[in-house]
């Protein structure tokens, strides 16, 4: 049979155009998009063929196939390019070298992203922070603190921007001039929620805003759960500061460990229905936290033998990523690591060494203590942190 048989003859799109109008067709998720790629070959061909070829791919029913082939009805692509541009953000897809590859191997990982901000290669050096949205004083805190301590280590702070836990985790992260990125459950023009448009511009500056869905697709119940698969497959771990029996955050968590990351818990007050589901998952096998520390130890011993170069930094994600990736070191840093070379060192030998004052010393020692590359010991002594 022709290979032309089974097509119509419409007009020519580029691939990331075609990927983002079968991303418009209702109905169609990356699961159905996978196979009729797999099938098909590429997003142009699927836009091209007729109900018939379409129909014959395992798991297309008629109506579906109906909804392709008919999708210049239903799918307004030439307004969501415009909407796109006009909104200063761009679309990645699985094909790009850019697409996070910590998400490729998750079960259904997105078709495209929306992407307001930049991404970096580092970004696959992340940790997840999430909760409930009705917090207390005692999480909102938690989380912060947390964000901060992540970001300031050098990891990105992946959150869901909702209200309570996720906006505290991204005030952290950028408290720290650190990087974080925000999976949201709605189209970029319907950011939600609407109060933290501000707070999503700061991120777009230093990090990212991220969806899987068209421009103007408004936030719904079906969504918030549907992107936590991001948050839960982008973080190397997953930490869950304060969450009730019924919240969103345990099907995150869930999520996680399914596709096998590290999920840890911090604990709350027993007698308190926002801490129930946090307590429940720590019963239940996620690692309870009281610190940074915690988290940091556990995901320091996962290593591959390739390590980023310091001048990838701000380059586009590639293929082969390392799991732990050591983040940039200042000049201070690099001296004090120097120095400790020799063996555990006071206070004084250290600015001895190098000749930094000592307020300068303390304050750079933190630093290393929260990257896990330096370690206090008794008696105001410093070594370096086994690894």
């Amino acid at each position: 049979m022709d290979l032309c048989a089974g097509m119509l003859y419409k007009p020519r799109v580029t691939e990331i155009e075609a990927c983002i109008a079968l991303n418009m067709v209702p109905g169609l998720g990356p699961i159905r998009l996978r196979a009729l790629l797999v099938a098909l070959g590429s997003p142009e061909i699927i836009l091209q063929s007729g109900k018939n070829a379409l129909a014959s791919v395992n798991g297309i029913g008629p109506d579906t196939a109906a909804a392709i082939a008919g999708w210049e009805e239903s799918v307004d692509l030439a307004g969501e390019l415009k909407r796109i541009a006009d909104f200063g953000a761009r679309v990645i897809t699985w094909s790009s070298p850019e697409y996070p590859e910590t998400l490729r191997g998750i079960v259904n990982p997105p078709f495209v992203l929306y992407v307001w901000g930049d991404l970096r290669v580092t970004d696959a050096h992340a940790i997840g922070v999430v909760g409930s949205r009705n917090v207390t004083h005692y999480g909102t805190e938690c989380a912060r603190k947390l964000g901060f301590q992540f970001a300031y280590a050098g990891y990105t702070v992946v959150s869901g921007l909702a209200r309570g836990i996720d906006t505290a985790a991204h005030q952290g992260a950028l408290a720290a001039k650190g990087r974080t990125i925000a999976v949201i459950g709605s189209g970029l023009e319907k950011l939600y929620p609407p109060e933290n448009r501000g707070l999503a511009e700061k991120i777009a500056e230093s990090g990212a805003v991220i969806s899987e869905y068209p421009m103007a697709r408004p936030a719904d119940r079906q969504t918030f759960p549907y992107r936590n698969r991001i948050v839960a497959g982008w973080s190397r771990g997953l930490v869950v500061v304060e969450a009730g029996l019924n919240s969103g955050a345990l099907i995150t968590a869930n999520q996680a460990m399914e596709q096998g990351r590290s999920v840890f818990a911090v604990p709350g007050p027993i007698d308190r229905p926002t801490s129930a589901g946090s307590n429940r998952l720590i019963q239940t096998g996620a690692k309870l936290i009281t610190g940074a520390e915690d988290v940091l130890e556990e995901l320091s011993d996962r290593r591959t033998t390739r390590q980023p170069r310091r001048e990838d930094a701000g380059r586009p994600v590639q293929a082969e990523l390392a799991v732990h990736a050591q983040p940039s070191l200042t000049q201070d840093e690099t001296l004090l690591l120097n120095a400790l070379q020799v063996g555990e060192l006071s206070l004084d030998e250290l600015c001895a060494a190098t000749r930094l004052p000592a307020y300068k010393v303390s304050t750079t020692l933190l630093k290393l203590e929260l990257k896990r590359l330096a370690k206090p010991l008794p008696g105001q002594r410093y070594a370096l942190f086994a690894k």
